[in-house]
């Protein structure tokens, strides 16, 4: 029913991924496969509702607060992962990095510690340093066939006095980890006892494979708490704007709402937004089921290439989203020489591991969220590189 294998070229449509690589690797005209938004074309079914709305002519001020967003947000979440949310808890915001921002203004004080596994999604050093707060980190381990943490140090990180706020990312970027139910029950115990507030960032929650099963962290029993997402990453309407979010506390919420549109002037959402949105949740599971089968694929396809021209790695395909967190450090390569390789000689853009922390050195990170036909290009390119360096 739907062609993901089409290639449509993004070039000339002021695209970050396309239009602007040189911003962050120095060269133009690079093949990117970077951030991660995707190279398809989003639902048909959003498409259409976008087409009615804009047929309508008026793009006046909205409300958010309305019962076809809060409904279809949380139709979503009943017959996705079998939970039921609670309308008066839903918040909006511009995107998931603005709510994210303004709750740890919100919840701590300049100064104060921000705990996150590394490695992280970058945007999250950049939110913590960007309101003058500190990174507290605790890295995440590959072991046994599965990412995992110290549980006895991320405790003692917690107990710190500093200690205000967990930033989660659930599931992980860039590790691709799908958090147990259990694990999140222990950390939001643990969140509890030292008096800790969590964020959880489940932007990536609908790109799951296998067997993994996502559990929002509202399913955890903790009592201070946001769960933050969007249906940007998996419908890819990124361009859109709009992010939503649950906030338990009443007072907390309250005051999240005040600064939005008090402080920020931010309470009329982009109605594209809210349109595509509410499309999306009410129609396009089958579009979204279809993309999911073609993502995964493309995930084994890159684990089937590189273990085969390089038998060591033994790869495996994360448990969640289109990234693919590449371990090269078997293979002993300079970072720095690889990126230089990548640029100067293959012509591609492949996001280097350090850009997430330190704990990301030897690794890079691949976005498979493209036709299969660029996802061949991209790694023979990749498979070059690295045959360059050994």
């Amino acid at each position: 029913m739907f062609d993901f294998s089409k290639t449509v070229d993004r070039h000339g449509t002021w695209c970050t991924q396309w239009d602007y690589v040189a911003d962050r690797f120095g060269a133009p005209d690079l093949l990117p496969f970077t951030i991660s938004d995707m190279d398809f074309p989003t639902a048909p079914c959003v498409l259409e509702a976008l087409a009615q709305r804009l047929n309508h002519g008026v793009l006046g001020y909205s409300r958010w607060k309305n019962d076809d967003f809060l409904h279809a947000v949380t139709h979503w979440y009943q017959t996705r992962f079998h939970c039921r949310m609670d309308a008066q808890t839903l918040v909006y915001g511009p995107s998931v990095i603005y709510m994210v921002s303004q709750l740890i203004r919100q919840w701590s004080a300049p100064g104060e510690g921000v705990l996150i596994h590394t490695p992280a999604y970058d945007a999250f050093y950049k939110a913590i340093a960007g309101n003058e707060r500190q990174v507290l980190g605790v890295p995440l381990h590959y072991l046994n066939g599965e990412w995992q943490y110290d549980e006895q140090q991320f405790e003692a990180q917690l107990a710190r006095p500093d200690c205000k706020i967990l930033l989660l990312c659930s599931p992980h970027n860039p590790t691709g980890k799908v958090w147990r139910r259990e694990e999140l029950q222990r950390m939001a115990a643990m969140c509890e006892r030292h008096g800790v507030r969590v964020i959880s960032d489940e932007i990536h929650m609908d790109m799951v494979w296998g067997t993994a099963v996502h559990t929002p962290w509202s399913e955890t029993g903790g009592k201070n708490w946001a769960l933050l997402t969007s249906a940007s990453k998996s419908f890819n309407i990124p361009a859109l704007t709009g992010a939503y979010g649950f906030i338990a506390d009443a007072r907390e919420r309250e005051l999240y709402l005040a600064a939005l549109k008090g402080r920020d002037g931010l309470s009329s959402p982009a109605v594209l937004a809210l349109v595509a949105h509410i499309a999306a949740y009410r129609d396009g599971a089958p579009w979204l089921d279809a993309l999911r089968d073609y993502l995964e694929s493309n995930l084994r396809f890159v684990a089937q290439e590189l273990n085969g021209a390089f038998a060591q790695l033994n790869w495996q395909p994360p448990e969640a989203t289109y990234l693919a967190w590449l371990d090269l450090r078997s293979l002993a390569l300079d970072d720095e020489a690889l990126q230089k390789s990548l640029i100067e000689q293959e012509k591609v853009a492949i996001m280097p591991g350090y850009t997430y922390g330190d704990e990301g050195r030897g690794y890079v990170r691949l976005n498979v969220g493209c036709p299969r036909a660029k996802v061949e290009d991209g790694v023979k390119r990749l498979i070059r590189a690295i045959n360059r360096q050994l």
